[in-house]
């Protein structure tokens, strides 16, 4: 029996069941490249960057990758239509596989740029910004979002910004499931602080079932992660992709069937790609800070995070430094083993 070739449209599809959000100075492209080992099929992001800076910046700097990370998406900040639709090209002339328009973002420095999360506030701006990306592009235009912003409690406004974009051609909408708070809170607390809704997520699929709906927010374990998949397209981690990688192994793992590797296979699996890059230079600490939790909550984890984080830093600092770091945490382990 010959089984069917899965198609772009049906590895697009799989690709939106786990991913990780973009996160400012954390999901760099040597941070995805550890993902990527993690999680095999997942969909991974950049770190925003402001379409200026896309057109006139240092391209290999902020858009460079390897290749090993696609599906990988730009996400773009920005509220200039045009502006959006040249960067756009550029992403896609670089090989990207989608172009994800930020409006959830709620930093101080984001709202006086006028994007992030207070466009939420203008949906007309926002569907105007989506529609000229996806007459720029054949990749995916998407919006990653919140329910409203400060006091806008109003689910029929939040489906009213998700329509306009999607009439628009948003292919997929990422639902941070909390409002923004453009005032009083930080960008951390706006992460904790405002209540977390699912249920209008799970409304918006409901209302809008031919729209992928990807759900981020408060996500930190595979039970948690695979509780919400039955109803919607997706899951985005966060933060908790960062401080305990293992956990998005564990749910690639859950959702492909694919066997469980040991953490110390994982990050050998690291090795050839740390050591290309010290060749050309890169120092250890800039590859090393993302590798720091990949042995949280077990025996041995904070002694091969000091090891790391003391060490990294120093000259000369190679993958000797990671295997100490190993030999140290598997040394702990046994003991509180025996």
């Amino acid at each position: 029996m010959t089984l069917p070739v899965p198609t772009a449209a049906d590895r697009y599809a799989a690709s939106l069941r786990l991913s990780v959000a973009p996160m400012m100075d954390w999901t760099d492209r040597h941070c995805r490249v550890f993902h990527r080992l993690l999680a095999p099929g997942a969909r991974l992001y950049t770190e925003m960057v402001h379409a200026n800076a896309v057109i006139h910046g240092d391209r290999e700097r902020l858009l460079g990758y390897d290749g090993s990370e696609h599906p990988l998406a730009l996400q773009l900040g920005g509220s200039d239509p045009e502006l959006l639709a040249q960067a756009a090209r550029i992403a896609q002339d670089w090989g990207y596989d989608e172009v994800n328009l930020n409006c959830g973002c709620p930093s101080d420095r984001v709202q006086a740029g006028r994007f992030g999360a207070c466009l939420m506030r203008e949906p007309t701006l926002v569907a105007e910004c989506v529609a000229a990306m996806v007459a720029a592009v054949d990749i995916p235009v998407t919006v990653k979002c919140r329910l409203g912003v400060d006091d806008d409690n109003s689910y029929e406004n939040f489906l009213n910004f998700v329509d306009q974009s999607a009439n628009a051609g948003s292919a997929m909408f990422i639902v941070h499931a909390r409002n923004a708070w453009l005032k009083g809170l930080s960008p951390k607390e706006n992460r904790e602080v405002p209540p977390l809704r699912y249920e209008w997520a799970h409304q918006l699929k409901a209302d809008r079932p031919h729209l992928p709906i990807v759900l981020n927010g408060g996500l930190a374990t595979v039970e948690a992660c695979q509780a919400q998949l039955p109803a919607l397209d997706g899951v985005m981690l966060g933060r908790a992709a960062y401080h305990d990688p293992y956990v998005l192994h564990q749910l690639e793992a859950a959702q492909t069937g694919a066997p469980l590797q040991p953490r110390e296979a994982l990050l050998r699996a690291m090795r050839p790609y740390i050591e290309a890059q010290l060749e050309r230079g890169l120092a250890l600490k800039h590859i090393t800070r993302h590798l720091l939790g990949l042995f949280h909550g077990q025996p041995g984890g904070r002694a091969f995070r000091q090891v790391l984080s003391e060490g990294a830093h120093r000259p000369g600092a190679d993958w000797s430094l990671i295997e100490q770091a190993l030999e140290i945490t598997r040394a702990q382990a046994e003991r509180v083993a025996a």
